[in-house]
C-alpha cells in the first residue's frame, strides 16, 4: 500500500514537472526563430510559414499522434516525456527502452518498466549529447575520413542496419506474423515507389494490418485452448 502510495506520487510530480519542462520546450522551439529574427532585422513571413506547415504538417501531425499513441505505454510517463522532449525516438530512445525492458523482462505499464525506460532514455539523452558535443570538436580533424568514398555506403546504411538488427528480435518470435505485413509492404513500396516519402503515413496500415493478423491468431488459439 506505501509503495502504491510512493508510486502514485512519483507519477504526479513527473507529469507536473514533465508538462512544464515541455511547455518551455516548446516556446523555446518555436520563438527561436523570432528571436533570432528580432536580433537580425529579418522576421519570418508566417504566411510562407502557414503554407509551408499546410503541405507537410498535415501528415506529421498525423504521424505524431500515431507515435504518441503507440510509444507511450511503451515508454511510461517519465520515459514518454524525456523522448518526445529531447527527441530521436525511433533511432535512439525506443531501441534503447526496449532493450532495457528485455533485459530485465519488464512489463508495459509496470512501475518496474516505468523506471527502467526513464533510466535507459535519459541515459541515452545524456550520451547522445556527449557524442554530439565530441562530434563538434572532432569534426574538422576528422572530416576527411567522414567523407572517404570507402565508408561512404556504411553511413548510408546506419538507420537500416539498426532497424534490421531490431526487427529480427522480433521477427523470429512470430516469423509468420512479421512476414505478411513486411511482404504486403514492399509489393505495396514496389508498385507505388512515391510512397517512399510517406513512410511516417504508412505506419499505420502497416501497423493496423499487423494488430489484425495478431487478433486473429489470438482468437484461433482461444478457440482450440477451449475445445481442449
Amino acid at each position: 500500500m506505501e509503495n502504491q502510495k510512493t508510486y502514485e506520487a512519483y507519477l504526479k510530480s513527473t507529469h507536473r514537472l514533465g508538462r512544464i519542462v515541455s511547455v518551455i520546450t516548446l516556446i523555446l522551439l518555436v520563438g527561436a526563430p523570432f528571436a533570432i529574427g528580432a536580433l537580425l532585422g529579418a522576421e519570418p513571413d508566417l504566411g510562407a510559414v502557414a503554407r509551408a506547415f499546410l503541405s507537410v504538417g498535415l501528415v506529421w501531425t498525423v504521424s505524431s499522434v500515431v507515435e504518441f499513441l503507440v510509444y507511450t505505454p511503451m515508454l511510461g510517463a517519465g520515459g514518454s516525456y524525456l523522448a518526445f522532449i529531447t527527441g530521436n525516438l525511433i533511432n535512439m530512445k525506443i531501441p534503447c527502452a526496449m532493450n532495457a525492458k528485455e533485459l530485465v523482462n519488464a512489463k508495459s505499464g509496470t512501475a518496474e518498466n516505468e523506471v527502467i525506460a526513464t533510466l535507459s532514455i535519459a541515459t541515452s539523452a545524456l550520451v547522445t549529447i556527449v557524442v554530439l558535443a565530441l562530434g563538434v570538436v572532432l569534426l574538422i580533424p576528422l572530416q576527411p575520413v567522414l567523407q572517404s568514398p570507402v565508408l561512404a555506403p556504411a553511413f548510408d546504411n546506419v538507420v537500416p542496419a539498426l532497424f534490421g538488427a531490431m526487427a529480427y528480435k522480433y521477427y523470429r518470435k512470430d516469423p509468420l506474423l512479421a512476414l505478411i505485413p513486411l511482404t504486403v509492404m514492399i509489393v505495396l513500396f514496389t508498385l507505388v515507389p512515391s510512397l517512399t516519402s510517406s513512410t511516417s503515413f504508412m505506419i499505420i496500415p502497416s501497423g493496423a494490418l499487423a494488430i489484425a493478423l495478431s487478433w486473429f491468431k489470438y482468437r484461433r488459439e482461444t478457440k482450440g485452448a477451449v475445445r481442449k
